[in-house]
């Protein structure tokens, strides 16, 4: 039976696991990975931590070398204790396939690719020029494009690890790299819009945050005459407005009469898209019989102010924000409290947020490092089941939506790193102190009828948790949606 791999023993990194070890360029070293084995019914095993390391002729080649005195003196044993039971895990996988088996050769190379990227963005913390470049040249050459669901993901973090490695500054230097500003809400590429559409119609993860959303949105409307949606990002900016064609054709059909009008407010930097988009909606609502009015505030969140979202007396109001949140979310909070303060001066009687659900936004380079490994090692293989190796709708995904976001928190800091997702819980924590209180999502079980119905494929899981609803892969986390209110 082939196994494929979960590398963390929890979901996610405890940035107290980081605290005591030297810190340099934003590094740390965690806690021992135990990886998890689990097959196609879900069923998980945990590798035991003794097999014999001698089987493994080169293992050494992983430990980091020459790497910084300051942090080496002290952090050194606990990179090689480190390194050593990686070998142990591999040799343990190895024997559950049996030997010699396609299975084993598989994962003795997942392994190695593993070991050696950790020991890559070591010695890249580190600030190791000489040794991060050397283990940069083996990697390209193991981590493939179009090779298995974990050599595609380990070439993206590739990608962002010499992204990193080249703007390494010397040691005593103040403050990041003058980078350009990213802000997601702009219009992208032409190849990352079409990344972003494939995501859209192949992936359930996007469609799976307007489901929950709508869902609750309608909940809010029940009854009402004059309904207001105020969208913060325009769930970047895809086209159509396929979250808004839905409730329209919802609100249509609900019992009794739709509402008297249904505004949509769309704010970003996307004006052009924005207004094509509206275009397509008015349309749409006139021929489902609901009036409709389109407006856009052109505005990147942190520049929002109260008076640009215009609240007409009697409207009933809710606020949707579609992985967006996160890009306000920086090392202060003053920048998130702002935009959650604007949006509680309108007064939504609920506000829809939906995020990615991992924590890619502590404070230590190595743990962010390690826990985007994990997700998006999850992300690539949910794809690796639907579709095949070389299909090129797969690698435009990949390589063009998924790698930036990879590269984005891999390669950057500062202001330049937007990508800063978190999980729910401290999403909690987030709206709880700007005032907000939860409105429990209670349509698990919907959500669980939603994912056969549009033949997502095995592996997808939906629970609630804690009022929020989250789907993942294989019982990994990788969207969570929530619902509050003032």
């Amino acid at each position: 039976m082939a196994y494929s791999y979960s590398f963390l023993p929890h979901d996610s990194f405890d940035d107290n696991d980081f605290k005591n070890f030297p810190i340099l360029d934003d590094h740390v070293i965690g806690a021992i990975w135990l990886p998890t084995l689990h097959d196609g019914a879900g069923d998980f095993k945990r590798l035991k931590k003794n097999p014999s390391l001698s089987e493994l002729s080169d293992s050494s080649s992983f430990i980091p070398r020459n790497s910084s005195a300051a942090s080496l003196s002290s952090s050194g044993p606990q990179i090689r204790d480190r390194i050593k039971s990686y070998s142990q895990l591999y040799l343990e996988a190895e024997a559950l396939d049996g030997p010699g088996g396609e299975g084993a050769e598989g994962n003795a190379d997942e392994m190695k690719l593993v070991q050696q990227l950790i020991s890559c963005a070591e010695a890249v913390a580190c600030r190791d020029r000489a040794h991060a470049s050397l283990l940069l040249s083996d990697l390209r050459a193991r981590a493939l494009v179009f090779g298995s669901a974990f050599q595609r993901v380990a070439s993206c973090f590739v990608q962002g690890l010499a992204d990193r490695l080249a703007m390494v500054q010397p040691l005593g230097a103040v403050g990041y790299p003058t980078l350009p500003k990213m802000n997601i809400m702009d219009a992208a590429s032409e190849k990352k819009e079409e990344a972003l559409r494939l995501v859209y119609d192949i992936c359930p993860y996007i469609q799976f945050g307007h489901f929950v959303a709508n869902s609750a949105i309608l909940e809010a409307f029940e009854g009402e005459r004059l309904v207001h949606v105020v969208d913060l990002g325009m769930t970047l900016g895809l086209p159509h407005g396929h979250q808004w064609r839905n409730l329209i054709h919802s609100l249509a059909k609900r019992p009794g009469a739709p509402p008297a009008r249904l505004r949509v407010t769309a704010v970003g930097l996307s004006r052009d898209k924005f207004i094509a988009i509206g275009e397509e909606l008015e349309a749409r609502a006139a021929e489902a019989g609901v009036e409709f009015e389109f407006s856009v505030v052109h505005s990147n969140l942190e520049s929002l102010k109260p008076e640009d979202v215009k609240v007409e007396v009697g409207e009933v109001v809710v606020v949707n924000t579609i992985l967006q949140l996160h890009c306000v979310v920086k090392e202060s909070r003053g920048a998130l409290n702002s935009v959650l303060q604007i949006v509680h001066e309108l007064a939504p009687k609920v506000m829809v947020v939906v995020e990615q659900d991992s924590s890619h936004n502590g404070p230590f380079f190595l743990g962010r490092f390690m826990e985007a490994l994990h997700y998006y090692s999850a992300i690539f293989d949910s794809l690796d089941a639907v579709l095949p190796k070389y299909d090129t709708r797969r690698a435009k995904m990949e390589q063009f939506y998924f790698a930036e976001e990879i590269k984005n928190i891999v390669s950057c800091e500062g202001p330049a790193r937007v990508e800063r997702h978190e999980r729910v819980d401290q999403w909690r924590r987030r709206m709880s102190r700007a005032g907000f209180q939860p409105v429990p999502l209670k349509i698990a079980a919907q959500a669980k009828q939603w994912l056969s119905s549009i033949n997502a494929g095995e592996g997808y899981t939906t629970v609630e948790e804690k009022g929020c609803v989250v789907l993942g892969w294989k019982s990994k986390p990788i969207i969570a949606a929530s619902c509050w209110k003032c």
